[in-house]
């Protein structure tokens, strides 16, 4: 059964009803599941790689047959005893197996899934110290089997089980890539207990119903079958034959394009509790296949609802909810009859995520075809990419990062910043002697780069801790109530295989925060010249430059080591400053 979908956007109906009418008039239901480049309008190049990246329109049968082989070897991993399984992967490769962590939690008699998607010493280190490793499972997941965090953590772990159980260490390895990569020779030679291969042609976001997603949910106890199930309701409804105005993941796609030409364009979501994982898997679905060419929707996750009051024309609602009733129902109908267009869709149980993955990456590629996107590249993730491993190279050559000198040292949080960030904030800037107001100063004249229709990012390299994570959610809800903006928020360095490539390639509106602290724990990288603080201090640095190249305005706002209090300080300054936001 397919989940129901409801659209409640009247005066943005027409729009829709006739995107829909193109889309019918160019027979793209057929055009896409003939796998045909066309609807995204790319030159060769552009055409092959889309080509090459629409299998997910087909995995589900394929996985169902494969499901025995997923369980089995479940099976095989709890009777070997592993208490625990880490899976070690970035982006689509880890995203997907965190909503079943988080969605389905722990089934008596299966290990515990623990996510390690960071190179944050803190949050390595936790992991480390929070499992037996001699009865514990690592997973490296990576599509193209170079991503640096995942072998990092491989070599990290490969080392510190050896020291534990011996020579055979392997045997508690695992990995999920494509064929022919680094990572699955690197797998054979060191004797992993087995090598799941992915699909050539599916890619990283797309990836949740591939084995990619489906093998740390069988590890865990998740029913794979019964997703599967669902997942196969939806694609049989949004099939070649099923017209776009009767496909609900073709009619989502739809209300997104239309709304985004409109200029409601950041999508905010909002996610029944048991659900709310989910999130951000579609945050990097979207915001990396649409954000592009200065184009682009903006997911926004996690954000606490507000007074309708406080959200401005660029938004609308997408409502995901388990069961006829929700703990949501009555703010949802309130931005309802506010004129807020909102997208209900409702899930019978939580097993139908499997519908759910497949509606959303259809309507994601809908959306992108009525757009003109491309939306199985990432042309901008590799910006941050080369500048980490030069930084590293330098790193290796020197022994040291490049010495950044802060503007301002204010209250123990040291201030970075470019020409774009505080220009023609005044005098009064850098002449006041009070701490705490010049640290209200210069993120005032930040924030003052703000533009309606625009947003604000907070790029926290630090780690994801519950105190972290409160105080960061304050700092969005005053720039939220204050500016009526959307201000998105990320970890690095997982965002960078997310809302990265949206901030960097999307429309040029974005005002960014970076937050960084020292590290009070580390540990060598076995192999290399480095150690996680000093590849997190890189990856951290080399996005700074990448969004400075492009002229964005930047703020860094490096806490010391004092992550808490440093950001209970921050936290006081964006207050400040943004009540003084129209103070000339």
């Amino acid at each position: 059964m397919v989940q129901k979908q409801i659209i409640r956007a009247t005066s943005h109906a027409s729009e829709i009803q006739s995107v829909l009418k193109s889309l019918a008039q160019q027979s793209y239901e057929q055009l896409l599941w003939c796998k045909d480049p066309r609807p995204w309008n790319q030159d060769a190049q552009g055409a092959e790689v889309i080509r090459q990246r629409l299998g997910w329109l087909d995995s589900v049968p394929k996985m169902i047959e494969q499901a025995d082989e997923f369980i089995n070897f479940a099976d095989t991993v709890r009777n070997a005893g592993f208490k625990d399984v880490v899976l070690m992967g970035m982006g689509g490769s880890s995203l997907s197996a965190e909503v079943s962590k988080l969605t389905f939690g722990g089934v008596q008699g299966y290990p515990r899934l623990h996510i390690l998607d960071t190179t944050i010493p803190q949050s390595v280190l936790a992991v480390e110290h929070e499992v037996d490793l001699g009865t514990t499972l690592f997973i490296a997941s990576s599509k193209s089997g170079t991503t640096v965090e995942v072998l990092s953590a491989m070599k990290y772990f490969l080392s510190k089980v050896g020291k534990v159980i011996g020579r055979n260490s392997g045997r508690n390895f695992v990995c999920i890539t494509d064929p022919g990569t680094p990572l699955e020779e690197q797998a054979r030679s060191l004797g992993f207990r087995r090598i799941f291969a992915g699909m050539p042609d599916v890619g990283g976001r797309y990836s949740a119903l591939t084995p990619f997603g489906l093998v740390p949910a069988a590890v865990i106890g998740v029913d794979i079958r019964r997703m599967l199930a669902s997942a196969a309701d939806m694609m049989e409804a949004c099939g070649p034959n099923v017209r776009p105005e009767d496909n609900p993941a073709m009619e989502l796609g739809a209300v997104m394009a239309s709304l985004a030409r409109s200029g409601r364009d950041k999508l905010t979501l909002i996610l029944s509790p048991e659900i709310s994982s989910f999130g951000s898997w579609i945050e990097q679905l979207v915001a990396e296949s649409t954000g592009k060419h200065g184009l682009g929707i903006l997911p926004v996750d996690g954000e606490p609802i507000g007074d309708p009051c406080v959200y401005g024309e660029d938004r609308f609602f997408v409502y995901v909810k388990v069961g006829a009733r929700s703990v949501w129902d009555e703010q949802v109908a309130t931005l309802e009859r506010h004129g807020f267009p909102v997208v209900t869709i409702i899930m019978d149980d939580i097993y139908d995520l499997g519908a759910e993955y497949y509606r959303w990456m259809m309507a994601t590629a809908t959306a992108c075809a009525v757009l003109g996107i491309n939306p199985f590249d990432q042309p901008n993730v590799q910006e941050s990419k080369d500048n980490t491993k030069q930084l590293i190279k330098d790193y290796e050559q020197k022994g040291c990062l490049p010495e950044v000198q802060p503007v301002v040292e204010c209250s123990g949080i040291k201030v970075y910043c470019n020409e774009f960030s505080t220009a023609g904030a005044g005098d009064e800037l850098v002449s006041n002697p009070d701490d705490q107001t010049l640290l209200s100063e210069y993120l005032r004249a930040h924030l003052m780069r703000f533009k309606k229709g625009g947003y604000f990012a907070l790029l926290a390299f630090l780690p994801p801790l519950p105190q972290v994570d409160a105080a960061l959610e304050q700092i969005r809800v005053i720039l939220r109530d204050k500016y009526f903006a959307v201000c998105t928020k990320g970890y690095g360095p997982r965002f960078l295989h997310s809302t990265g490539q949206y901030h960097k390639g999307g429309p040029r509106n974005g005002v960014f925060i970076q937050l960084t602290a020292d590290s009070e724990e580390d540990a060598p990288i076995p192999g290399e010249k480095y150690t996680w603080a000093i590849l997190s201090a890189a990856q951290a640095l080399g996005d700074f430059r990448a969004l400075a190249s492009k002229s964005n305005p930047i703020l860094r706002l490096h806490l010391g080591s004092d992550v808490v209090g440093g950001l209970q300080i921050v936290v006081d300054a964006v207050r400040r400053a943004a009540n003084d936001k129209h103070r000339e």
